[in-house]
């Protein structure tokens, strides 16, 4: 059985990056996903935002894939805004605590609304 996954990515202006991840984020994709998101911020981008709205399982290796990235960004200033709006998931980083490490919203939109206010 193939595992449904795909990560589709856009820059908006300068600095910042939308990694769109559909289907399962799991042990097997999550090398992938690492490669997909760290590349961006490998090139000096200083705000990405991760679309989990299509997405529709995440495991502890995702996690530390977000979490590495996380990492990065802030020490250079950097941010990241995780975009999700599936109860699941959303409650997966309620029960890890990560949603007191990264900031969630309901959608792309809203992280861009939000990136304009902070700048």
């Amino acid at each position: 059985m193939a595992i449904e996954f795909a990560v589709e990515e856009r820059r908006i202006g300068d600095d910042t990056h939308v990694i769109a991840v559909s289907g399962e984020i799991d042990l097997f994709t999550a090398p992938e996903f690492k490669q997909r998101l760290m590349a961006p911020i490998s090139s000096g981008v200083e705000h990405v935002i991760v679309d989990l709205t299509d997405t529709t399982f995440v495991d502890s290796s995702s996690l530390g894939v977000l979490i590495g990235a996380h990492r990065r960004l802030k020490s250079r200033g950097g941010r990241l805004v995780v975009a999700c709006n599936t109860e699941a998931i959303v409650r997966t980083f309620r029960i890890t605590g990560l949603d007191g490490v990264f900031k969630l919203v309901d959608s792309v939109e809203a992280a861009l609304r939000g990136s304009a206010e902070a700048a």
